[in-house]
């Protein structure tokens, strides 16, 4: 059969043994190619429905925690490989407090990794008493950061403080605004000098900057 068939290639098409044996070897490669652009439009399809599927949870989401949607009265015409958005427009503002690491998704530029870091922070916190403390979080982009408040109301108030004469170091840290080391030097003066009165008490301490201490005495509680 090989033979027959190399002989026609000879026969029909001029080429040599060798070259028959190298067109036979380019054969498959030639249907891998044609192949190429159907796996890829199967491959885009396949994308656009997970796209669609993820943002369909996330608006569902939005809806439970009490964003309203509003439709508008005039048809609109959308293509039918491209996602639903979110329009600002038809969202209902929530205050940032309440805002979770599903609904802070509708920022453009914040994906569900840095939603999560950017609850994490505030919980951590204790409360936001600042919009410029949105620059703390790390990896956060300051014009991301500022697009947060064109979808959420900023609320200052601080729910949890740090017990400065009651904690030990390990609860200390797990302040964002108090290292391991700072920890380690409250509880030292602490247990030297007595309780702290007031965050004045901090400067005592040489190596605390007044930077720092006017950035934590927020969240102190004495």
């Amino acid at each position: 059969m090989y033979r027959r068939f190399f002989y026609q290639l000879k026969q029909y098409l001029g080429f040599t043994n060798k070259e028959s044996r190298g067109f036979v070897l380019l054969i498959p490669f030639l249907l891998i190619l044609a192949m190429i652009p159907q796996l890829i439009q199967k491959i885009n399809a396949k994308s656009r429905v997970a796209q669609s599927s993820e943002i369909q949870v996330l608006i569902d989401s939005l809806e439970q925690v009490g964003f309203e949607f509003v439709k508008s009265p005039m048809p609109i015409q959308a293509p039918l490989d491209t996602a639903p958005s979110l329009n600002q427009s038809s969202l209902k503002r929530i205050p940032f407090s309440e805002a979770d690491s599903v609904t802070l998704q509708i920022v453009p530029g914040i994906g569900p990794t840095m939603a999560s870091r950017i609850i994490k922070f505030r919980e951590s916190l204790g409360g936001m008493h600042s919009k410029n403390q949105l620059q703390d979080v790390y990896g956060l982009k300051e014009e991301v950061a500022a697009g947060i408040w064109e979808y959420f109301d900023f609320e200052s108030g601080i729910s949890k403080k740090v017990q400065i004469n009651e904690w030990d170091v390990s609860e200390l840290a797990k302040h964002p605004y108090i290292g391991y080391g700072e920890a380690k030097v409250i509880v030292a003066y602490r247990n030297q000098h007595g309780k702290y009165t007031s965050a004045d008490d901090l400067l005592n301490v040489k190596i605390f900057t007044s930077e720092w201490i006017n950035k934590i005495s927020p969240y102190l509680d004495f």
